[in-house]
């Protein structure tokens, strides 16, 4: 798996300093097996999931969600195995892989549609953790400022970026432990404060087993379609010696946990008390005062894990790549951007369904691209890339793949026309597309050396 004879080895950088990431080949690789496993698993505390909880109240009883959320994560891991073999392979991040199917200047395309959700999701989750230190704040010291606590818990997080996958490998070690004990403690909370309800709202339903449920396997495969994308992204840190089936189980053992107690917490709580602001409701869950800081705690320090891995370094690439800026300085751009995503808006008690249908639009654009890129290098490439080619901006990658474009505009509008699972509709209309666009299509035929 380390190296190909067919392929150039392309540009060799030197050992990086933190916070000195660039679109280069990786050569030193920082992340081992479990160093890789621990990281996927901080990242993975998303409030959003539980905020898709909370969307299905009364569409699935506990059983069916379970299954969906299991579902959604095997998918994921898969996915992330089949979009990160490049990354893996060849040390290329997410912008570089995609020049040899959209072109070094169609790659704007899929690097802006995934840049996009990245920093909304990152001012959502920043708000969050800030409402959960000020909760921490007014109880202990009397004092309540939201609006102080979003601004330096944003320029906290902006520090912490800055320090690259260095800082990300340390953070997300650390943090893994605290993570799980306390999803294990909350889990248990609601189920001892509201179990008469959750039995009557949640397991005595019939539920569904029909486009419904599908649709939430989706939703909660959705929130990570985003890094589904950017693999390559995370897979060029992890050190050679894993094959597809065992980075598979990495993937969906590290992001089932996370994603179950998240999605299921929502579920429940919402369902009990209909409540949506996830503050307000370990609010109400938690009537132990140490108890209740150490999970609002808990709160603050997984969006800090899930943002540096997830929702920054995406777009930090893509600035990096479009506007030719250093990483450190892209890092602090994405964050100052999180700040106008008006985060305020998306933690009212009826947002649950609005970020539904944000996962669900974004998801019809990100799918389309993920099966152009693996059949790109799968059936294209052969699984064999030519790495001066893809760092040259005059060779046969300059300018744009238009088979890209209009095999990524095919895709999305099926999306948008079976919009509950729109990710999974786009896959085969985008990829059969692009295929026969690049099989038959003279104007391609430089994109196909």
């Amino acid at each position: 798996m380390t190296s190909d004879s067919a392929t150039s080895e392309g540009p060799r950088p030197a050992d990086k300093a933190p916070g000195q990431e660039s679109l280069d080949p990786q050569r030193t690789r920082i992340m081992g097996r479990l160093s890789y496993l621990l990281a996927w698993f901080g990242g993975c505390v998303s409030i959003g999931t539980f905020a898709m909880g909370s969307s299905i109240v009364g569409t699935l009883n506990l059983l069916q969600a379970s299954l969906a959320i299991a579902i959604g994560c095997v998918v994921i891991g898969v996915a992330l195995t089949i979009n990160g073999a490049a990354g893996y392979k060849y040390g290329i991040p997410f912008m570089v892989q995609a020049r040899s199917a959209f072109g070094f200047t169609g790659t704007r395309l899929p690097g802006l549609i995934r840049a996009v959700p990245a920093i909304v999701w990152y001012g959502f989750q920043s708000w969050i953790g800030a409402g959960a230190l000020n909760a921490v704040s007014s109880t202990l010291l009397g004092f309540d400022n939201l609006v102080f606590y979003f601004i330096a818990f944003q320029f906290l997080q902006i520090a912490l970026s800055v320090f690259g996958f260095q800082g990300i490998k340390w953070l997300e070690n650390i943090g893994s432990g605290f993570i799980l004990a306390s999803l294990v403690y909350m889990f248990f909370s609601v189920l001892d404060k509201y179990g008469d309800v959750i039995g009557e709202q949640l397991i005595d339903i019939d539920g569904t087993w029909g486009l419904p449920f599908w649709g939430a396997t989706m939703l909660f495969l959705g929130i990570y379609s985003t890094m589904i994308l950017n693999a390559s992204d995370y897979s060029r840190e992890l050190k050679h010696g894993s094959g597809p089936g065992l980075l598979s189980t990495l993937y969906a053992m590290s992001i089932l946990p996370c994603t179950l107690f998240m999605g299921l917490i929502g579920l429940m709580v919402s369902g009990a008390t209909g409540v949506a602001d996830p503050i307000d409701v370990f609010a109400n869950a938690v009537d132990n005062p140490p108890l209740l800081i150490t999970t609002l705690l808990f709160i603050a320090f997984a969006q800090v894990t899930t943002n540096v891995l997830n929702n920054v370094v995406p777009p930090t690439y893509v600035l990096m790549d479009v506007f030719k800026l250093k990483f450190r300085s892209a890092t602090v751009i994405v964050g100052l951007l999180a700040f106008a995503t008006f985060p305020w808006e998306l933690v009212k008690d009826d947002s649950a369904a609005g970020l539904q249908l944000f996962v669900q639009t974004y998801s019809a654009f990100l799918g389309p691209i993920f099966a152009i890129m693996a059949v790109d290098y799968y059936l294209i490439r052969r699984r064999t890339l030519d790495l001066d080619k893809l760092y040259d901006a005059h060779g046969p990658y300059r300018g744009i793949n238009y088979a890209a474009c209009i095999a990524t505009l095919i895709g999305a509008l099926v999306a948008l026309n079976v919009s509950a699972v729109s990710w999974y509709a786009s896959l085969l209309p985008a990829g059969l597309a692009y295929y026969l666009l690049m099989r038959y299509w003279p104007v391609c035929q430089r994109f196909r050396q």
